[in-house]
């Protein structure tokens, strides 16, 4: 057993690969394909139906709860009608089967057959074995759908299970910092990674005046200025706020070890630099979570 104690960071390093190759589905249209053919064809409901399918038939109040940052209203619009239209355990298998064929697209077929992609497929499912779902509506959802058997979808599916993981540890830590739902989004925009507030309003079902408001809440708390930046204060406790989350989220990859994490990051990571150089992403956008 590996006891060399984990850099600084290695587990978030290591988490930013695998949810790159988990964000593979979302710029891809297979997915979106399989769904149309069920009548569902408004992106926010495929991208809803991908991720909340494993939970079942679940109405619009859970999703809101456990996805922080999406206006209740937009979820209601698609949840749970939804379900009437493809059956939870039908999208399951179908957004699978997705991942199936994009990674095959991005990858080819020769790295989907590698010993490194088995290697990389059993050390992450093997993090998984650190990871208690008490409190983790999200991961727990997902971990209850078996490991796929393909080494490539058994990586996919793990990578899934270790993003949402962090994700339901992240609104922990914003939950104990009082920083929650549109609040959460306006704060991690106007941090240095965040994404443009009109590309997140957009997607998140926020209107400019919900935006502004919630600015107005953080300045009022010194957490923003009157220019709409972070303050010192704001910048402080978004980095606490990473800090907490990284904590809450150590368990599988102090699990795996310092040299585990390190060749997973490494395995991984040249995974996403192909699928990169295959045109899996957008290039006007980093392949990385949000709030």
């Amino acid at each position: 057993m590996d006891v060399t104690p984990l850099p600084k960071g290695a587990g978030r390093r290591c988490l930013d690969e695998l949810n790159s190759l988990h964000a593979t589905i979302y710029f891809a249209p297979d997915f979106g394909e399989e769904l149309a053919a069920h009548g569902v064809e408004d992106p926010m409901a495929v991208y809803l139906a991908g991720r909340a399918a494993p939970w079942g038939a679940v109405g619009a109040g859970p999703v809101a709860a456990s996805f922080n940052g999406l206006n209740h209203e937009l979820i209601a619009r698609h949840l749970p009608r939804l379900w009437t239209q493809v059956a939870p355990a039908t999208v399951v298998a179908l957004r699978l089967r997705a991942a199936d064929a994009v990674l095959r697209r991005f990858l080819g077929e020769a790295a989907l057959a590698s010993a490194e992609m088995t290697e990389a497929a059993d050390l992450a499912v093997r993090a998984l074995e650190a990871c208690e779902p008490r409190g983790r509506p999200m991961y727990a959802a997902h971990a209850d759908h078996p490991v796929p058997d393909a080494p490539h979808l058994a990586l996919w599916h793990a990578a899934t299970l270790l993003r949402e993981y962090r994700g339901d540890g992240h609104v922990t830590a914003l939950t104990t910092a009082g920083i929650l739902g549109l609040d959460a989004l306006v704060s991690h925009s106007a941090s240095k990674d965040g994404l443009p507030k009109e590309f997140v309003m957009e997607r998140h079902g926020w209107t400019a005046e919900d935006w502004a408001a919630a600015e107005q809440r953080l300045g009022a708390r010194g957490l923003m200025d009157a220019d709409g930046r972070l303050s010192a204060r704001g910048v402080l406790v978004r980095e606490r706020l990473e800090e907490e989350t990284d904590r809450l989220d150590g368990a599988p990859y102090a699990h795996l070890g310092a040299s585990g994490v390190s060749r997973l990051t490494e395995l991984t990571g040249s995974f996403t630099a192909t699928a990169a150089a295959a045109g899996a992403f957008p290039t006007e956008l980093a392949p990385a979570g949000a709030d």
